[in-house]
């Protein structure tokens, strides 16, 4: 399980699947034989990214998943679904993101054209672009922008990337352990973000 989950109940992430078991088995077979077009769970569901973001609400997400939904992310979304939370984030895996299924250069399919004014650190966003340095980029960056933190100035001050790795395998963060806090009142009545 994934650090944080190792507590919890099977039922309380999958429910069972429709249908016997019996029925299960034989729409599973006509799928494998190829006389279904669509598979059918067994026993019980995947999760839903809905049923992840119950627990895993953040309204401050840089990157949320319906975001990835617009048109001009149909590239992003044929290289790496980024629309759903299982494309990095796979349960039973006991990591909190498989890098070997997303890789390193994640961000190169959305943030290619990056242009970033007054850039402040000491190597240009753009020369780690022109230079496919995408590994870079969580070194600076919390993917969903969770952790209360400050952006570092020099390349030197970043985080290192094994301690990024050991982050994405399902170590402590690297963020820091401050969380941004959203007003209770943001969930109910969809107020601006702080």
């Amino acid at each position: 399980m994934t650090h944080g989950h190792e507590g919890m109940a099977c039922e309380e992430c999958h429910r069972p699947a429709s249908g016997s078991m019996r029925q299960q088995l034989q729409a599973k077979a006509a799928f494998f034989l190829g006389s279904r077009s669509t598979d059918v769970d067994f026993m019980t569901t995947a999760p839903s990214d809905s049923e992840c973001q119950d627990c895993h609400a953040r309204p401050n997400d840089r990157h949320p998943i319906y975001r990835f939904l617009e048109p001009r992310f149909a590239e992003a979304r044929q290289a790496i679904h980024p629309e759903s939370c299982i494309s990095c984030h796979r349960e039973h895996s006991g990591e909190r993101v498989n890098v070997s299924l997303v890789g390193m250069d994640y961000c190169k399919h959305c943030h290619a054209e990056t242009v970033v004014n007054n850039d402040s650190l000491d190597i240009s966003h753009r020369d780690l672009i022109n230079q496919n340095q995408w590994a870079t980029c969580l070194q600076c960056h919390d993917f969903h922008g969770t952790h209360d933190y400050s952006l570092p100035n020099s390349m030197k001050d970043t985080i290192s990337r094994v301690l990024i790795l050991n982050y994405l395998k399902d170590g402590a963060s690297v963020y820091g352990t401050k969380q941004i806090e959203v007003p209770k009142e943001f969930y109910t009545k969809k107020l601006p973000m702080p």
